[in-house]
């Protein structure tokens, strides 16, 4: 039986420099306390657990998800730099309202939620970061992970990141169809933390509805965030002075745990919260515990 899940109350599209579009769609009141939630590699803008919709009624929260480019209705674009996302972000931002915003990014949203922070710390009073990945290059980087692999052949992911999007979106269209069992295969082979997460209906639900739903117009993105995570990201996470809060899984096989403390350490306003016997899926079954820190952190921040 199919379970149901928070539907978001208006999705929509802004236009960005060049007249380039993003897609987005909002969870919660219309007129709730903004946050900005940045979906993982592979992601859309449907990528919130349910916890986290039905929260934002109960705690006052406008909850809006942003397709990066190439993935959803958002125009394809490969930026130069992690930090350069940014300058779209404020433009949607802007159209949106907000003036104080969060930011939460999961795993490969994290270092663009890192970039937001870095670029409008007088609008961001908190940051959020979920299994986020780690810079590779520099004096920050930290080795090994599955971005580390990306690292190694980093010359040639220019060469294959459009075959690599014609073949993410045919997979995903294949799919469609037998989605259910596909999500329950991928289950069998991960860690366990893992499993368990994708054994709750309503997460197993938002992963259907958001890359399946949103993920068979195009899947570009994917290609457009690997290369980057292996290129300078335009910041260093030393410079960033908002707070940012950090939860990991200590058995996460695609950002280790490592990562999660070599970061947090670099960070010089960070608290690490360590989720034991949880993966790279951990996040997910955290948001409750994310959003409650989040809103602590931005009611204790001056101004």
């Amino acid at each position: 039986m199919a379970v149901e899940i928070t539907p978001p109350r208006i999705e929509g599209r802004i236009t960005v420099r060049g007249g380039r579009k993003l897609s987005f769609a909002e969870f919660g009141p219309v007129g709730g306390r903004p946050l900005v939630w940045l979906h993982g590699t592979p992601g859309a803008r449907r990528q919130i657990p349910e916890a986290a919709r039905l929260a934002a009624e109960d705690l006052g929260l406008r909850i809006v998800g942003i397709d990066r480019p190439g993935v959803g209705l958002s125009t394809p674009h490969q930026y130069p730099s992690i930090a350069d996302f940014a300058a779209d972000l404020e433009i949607v931002v802007d159209e949106l309202g907000f003036d104080a915003f969060a930011v939460i990014g999961l795993s490969g949203g994290g270092p663009y939620a890192l970039g937001a922070a870095h670029a409008m710390p007088g609008r961001v009073p908190v940051v959020g970061v979920l299994g986020g990945v780690v810079p590779t290059v520099g004096d920050e980087a930290v080795s090994g992970g599955l971005v580390g692999v990306a690292t190694r052949v980093a010359p040639l992911l220019p060469l294959v990141q459009g075959p690599a999007g014609i073949a993410f979106t045919t997979l995903v269209r294949l799919l469609r169809p037998v989605g259910p069992t596909a999500v329950d295969l991928y289950a069998r082979v991960s860690p366990e933390g893992d499993r368990l997460v994708l054994s709750r209906p309503e997460i197993k639900a938002m992963f259907l509805d958001d890359l399946i739903g949103n993920g068979r117009r195009g899947l570009r993105a994917p290609g457009f965030d690997v290369l980057l995570f292996t290129r300078d990201w335009g910041f260093r996470l030393q410079d960033i002075r908002v707070p940012v809060r950090w939860w990991h899984g200590d058995a996460d096989h695609i950002v280790p745990l490592r990562h999660g403390r070599a970061a947090v350490a670099a960070l010089p306003d960070a608290e690490l919260y360590v989720r034991p016997g949880e993966s790279h899926l951990g996040g997910f079954a955290a948001a409750e515990e994310v959003l409650d820190t989040l809103l602590e952190v931005w009611d204790k921040t001056p101004g």
